[in-house]
């Protein structure tokens, strides 16, 4: 037989089982028995608002017309509804289904299979969720173990994530752990060690820690303070990675600086400068503007458009430096094109082409040419063919050699 309590508005009563529903009127106040400091519920709790439980409460369902809070546990079998308000617990929180239209405060863990808040949520314990969606700000000191989690606002979880996939409209910050698919509006962090499948960021990104991924959009600035693994990065702005940085391939439409080495089995594009302080070994490098480093390998092609600066020089089939270019350092590679005006090193090349008005210290090749204009200020070793056109400028008298130092 299902018995349905009722509690009068602005009353304070002691229950301890009620074998059925239990309805609570405006401004009322729950208090659980000395022997037991949980109210059990067979049935449902009906609140018509601004309720407060002085105990633990366990109950089929929960319905509310406005703000409720519970000081214990609250433990609910199947839905949580509360319209026009806010739910507040001061301990720990299990039910199948969660609506707040408000904020939803619970002091120690959250454990539910969907979670919907049309305002703020935070938890000072861990988070457990199938799926979890809320308008405002959420904020966990906890660990979050969710499948996915949509927020218009912002987000904060100052423990280890387990996500598979996170979507946040303004800013995210966490503390490392996995998140599968990362979709941030505004900024996304993570103050330690990250594993992801693909970030896609309208903004900014940082990542501290050895870090390990895939796929990264962003489409401001993407910063690492540490280490970090990927497949692609495509940046609109500047990335900076202070340690070691491993992957395929790396678009940036700004700068880009390495602390350590950067190692890309595919094509390293840059539209302005790259300054990397370790070595540099990728299969191409086009950059628009300049290229610092210890040491360049390439396996294929280097297209540089202003100036390449190296203490070990550049390694690859194929490189050329564009008009009015600048290079720092030796070139060593099967062809190599300087370009119109611009300045290299010593070179090391099968085929060496200088284009009109370029100047050189020293050039090593199978076969050469200057163009009109152009200078070598060193010396030219060559084992096949020398073009020389009338108007270069020769510090020293070629010579055609047996055997290149290279």
């Amino acid at each position: 037989m299902n018995n349905k309590i009722s509690v009068p508005p602005r009353t304070t009563v002691t229950l301890d089982i009620v074998n059925g529903d239990l309805e609570i009127f405006k401004h009322a106040t729950v208090k659980g028995t000395e022997a037991n400091a949980t109210l059990r519920v067979s049935g449902t709790v009906y609140c018509e608002g601004d309720n407060t439980f002085e105990c633990s409460l366990s109950a089929e369902s929960l319905k509310a017309e406005d703000t409720v809070t519970v000081h214990g546990d609250l433990e609910i079998q199947n839905d949580v509804e509360v319209e026009d308000g806010s739910l507040e617990v001061y301990g720990k929180m299990t039910a199948k289904s969660v609506d707040v239209d408000d904020t939803l405060c619970v002091s120690k863990d959250l454990i539910a299979d969907d979670v919907e808040v049309g305002g703020n949520l935070k938890v000072d314990g861990n988070v457990k969720a199938k799926d979890l969606e809320l308008c405002g700000t959420f904020e966990s000191k906890g660990e979050v173990t969710a499948e996915n989690i949509e927020i218009c606002g912002s987000l904060s979880i100052e423990s280890k994530a387990d996500i598979k996939n996170l979507e946040v409209g303004g800013r995210a910050k966490v503390s490392g752990g996995i998140i599968h698919e990362i979709d941030v509006g505004g900024t996304f962090e993570s103050s330690a060690a990250l594993e992801f499948e693909r970030i896609d960021v309208g903004g900014i990104v940082k990542l501290t820690g050895r870090n390990r991924g895939e796929q990264i959009e962003v489409g401001g600035s993407f910063r690492v303070e540490g280490d970090l693994e990927f497949e692609e990065i495509d940046v609109g702005g500047r990335v900076e990675i202070t340690g070691l940085a491993r992957g395929c391939e790396m678009e940036v439409g700004g700068r880009v600086d390495i602390g350590g080495s950067l190692e890309l089995s595919g094509t390293l594009e840059v539209g302005g400068r790259a300054d990397v302080s370790g070595e540099v070994t990728v299969k191409n490098i086009e950059i628009g503007g300049a290229l610092r480093a210890r040491k360049a390998t390439a396996k294929e092609r280097v297209e540089v458009g202003g100036s390449i600066a190296t203490r070990e020089g550049v390694n690859a089939r194929f490189v050329e430096i564009a008009k009015r270019g600048e290079v720092d350092g030796p070139i060593n590679a099967e062809e190599v094109i300087i370009g119109k005006d611009a300045r290299a090193g010593t070179v090391y090349g099968r085929e060496i082409l200088l284009r009109t008005g370029a100047n050189a210290q020293n050039l090593y090749g199978e076969n050469i040419t200057i163009e009109s204009h152009c200078r070598v200020n060193g010396e030219i070793h060559y084992t096949n063919q020398l073009r020389l056109e009338e108007s270069a400028s020769l510090a020293k008298a070629p010579q055609k050699v047996e055997k290149l130092p290279f």
